[in-house]
């Protein structure tokens, strides 16, 4: 047995998802506020003076109140070593968010009780069960007018095709809102309003079974619902099953209020009993166990200009194995090469550590010269495995980027082959032209603006970029087609990518099929090849 097997075990790696608004990063900060991270929660939204959410660490983030890049953040609770991807919101970025939930054992879906399953939600759940993830679910906002509870449940298990097992109830909502009823002790909490930021607050547990009591603290009324619904709870929900629970299929529900801290800390206890140690992950040479190899770890993320002084490039790796010791040396499998990781470091947003060690299932910052790429995989110099390649997604948008200065031309071209090394765009050579002409695409418009943003503050690049009609992208799987010679739609255009592969772009769905039935033996794809 490993002697870092205890380490490795007490760890636990979550992300956050949701759909913008439903309070993700709110929550994402009590957490850190209960685990002494952080002695007061910062405001994400806010005047230009107010203080920021800890995991909004970008300045578009700060200007607009959004999250476009995923954080990490580290924290003690409770003998736990907890590491928590947060991640976007907003649609746009959601490219950013499967890559991070490659690197969790498990995800915290938060669902806003006044709008139930949205949009964004059905996606990124459908993430998890892809990767068969356990999903934990905590309905936020109940200091707000909220829908009817048991309405909310059956959405989740109608929406999102997983049974529900409430572990606490709520005692009303909005300005009625007056606790929670925990189903295990079968006793109320009764809710304290704590909206400074602070996690300080009144909390008082009164029996169910003491009628007096009960009745004198949320009065006759609140208290005949409470029972009504507790009965018709018990009868129709799903029992709590951990196996289920762990593997995807049953998803815990809590409810609460993270702006006002209620229901934060029960949630946390909870979830961290039910959640799993790091889990094996699948490589090209079959499971490999956290506690039984040496260190190995993936790419999961690479972020340029995290700190402006610098000018430095991030690459985030999820230790998947063993155990990392400073100097120590190891094998990049796609670069063939030993090297040691210079400078690994524990990222909490914008804020840096250097590490001496860290284990399986934390997630840590190297700096990165160039060599790295999303997927990559790292172990000891006598293994050679790689992990499962994390998928990339067909951009929907695209645009011809247009340079302002054609003097920053040097500054240009490394600022947007950076941030599409990040994986946030992708870039595109027109057929026969080369880096001269650039076209960017994007899975959603909004990254538009932000890397026409970090090009102006990062790289001090201006550009103006002009929309194109295009809306589907295929990759050309035959390695022998001659471009010139393939026959398309006149709404057909050729490109390729920075890898040199060749790609066609097409303004309507009915071209591909057209252009598959003029070329015999041509084989398009949806996503790319390494």
């Amino acid at each position: 047995m490993a002697n870092y097997e205890k380490e490795i075990n007490r760890r636990r790696t979550f992300a956050i998802i949701s759909h913008p608004d439903a309070g993700k990063t709110t929550l994402t900060e009590k957490f850190l506020l209960y685990g002494g991270a952080i002695n007061l929660a910062g405001s994400v939204k806010g005047k230009a003076t107010a203080r920021h959410a800890v995991s909004d660490w970008m300045e578009i983030e700060k200007e607009r109140g959004i999250s476009v890049t995923s954080s990490v953040l580290q924290f003690e609770y409770d003998g736990f070593c907890i590491n928590i991807l947060d991640t976007p919101g907003h649609q746009d970025f959601s490219e950013d968010t499967y890559r991070t939930l490659m690197a969790a054992d498990s995800a915290v879906m938060v669902i806003d009780a006044s709008k139930g399953v949205e949009a964004q939600t059905r996606k990124l759940f459908k993430v998890c069960v892809m990767r068969k993830i356990p999903i934990f679910t905590f309905i936020n906002k109940l200091d707000r007018d909220a829908n009817d509870t048991f309405e909310l449940l059956d959405e989740i298990e109608k929406e999102l095709g997983i049974a529900t097992c409430p572990v606490n109830w709520p005692i009303g909502s909005g300005k009625r809102f007056q606790g929670v009823y925990d189903r295990d002790r079968q006793c109320i909490i009764t809710y304290s309003d704590t909206e400074k930021g602070t996690k300080e607050g009144e909390i008082a547990e009164i029996s169910t079974a003491d009628t007096k009591a009960l009745e004198a603290a949320i009065g006759e009324e609140a208290a005949g619902i409470l029972k009504d619904e507790v009965e018709l709870l018990d009868g129709a929900s799903a029992e709590f099953d951990l196996e289920k629970v762990q593997a995807g299929e049953l998803t815990p529900v809590f409810f609460g209020s993270a702006l006002t801290n209620f229901g934060v800390e029960f949630f946390l206890r909870h979830f961290l009993t039910m959640t799993t140690t790091p889990l094996p992950r699948r490589a090209d040479a079959g499971l490999i166990s956290p506690t039984d190899n040496d260190f190995s770890a993936f790419v999961f993320k690479i972020q340029a200009n995290m700190n402006k002084a610098h000018r430095d490039r991030i690459a985030f790796m999820r230790i998947c194995s063993g155990k990392y010791e400073a100097s120590m040396e190891v094998k990049h499998v796609q670069g063939g090469k030993v090297m040691r990781l210079s400078q690994p470091q524990q990222i909490m947003a914008s804020e840096r550590k250097i590490l001496e060690e860290a284990y399986a299932g934390d997630i840590i910052g190297v700096f990165d010269p160039g060599i790295f790429a999303i997927g990559d995989t790292l172990c000891m110099p006598k293994e050679q495995f790689c992990y499962e390649g994390i998928p990339t997604f067909a951009p929907e948008h695209f645009a011809r980027v247009r340079q302002l200065d054609t003097m920053k031309r040097k500054q240009f071209v490394k600022g947007i082959t950076q941030i599409a090394q990040e994986g946030a765009i992708q870039i595109f050579q027109e057929f026969n032209t080369g880096m001269e002409e650039i076209i960017v695409g994007v899975v959603g418009v909004l990254q538009f603006d932000v890397l026409k943003y970090r090009l102006e503050n990062e790289y001090n690049v201006e550009i103006r970029l002009e929309p194109l009609p295009y809306e589907h992208i295929r990759w050309i799987e035959n390695k022998d087609v001659n471009l010139d010679k393939l026959v398309g739609t006149s709404d057909m255009k050729k490109i390729r990518d920075l890898k040199g592969n060749p790609l066609l772009l097409f303004i309507n769905a009915w071209s591909v099929g057209m252009t598959l039935d003029r070329n015999e033996g041509l084989i398009l794809s949806e996503f790319g090849r390494d």
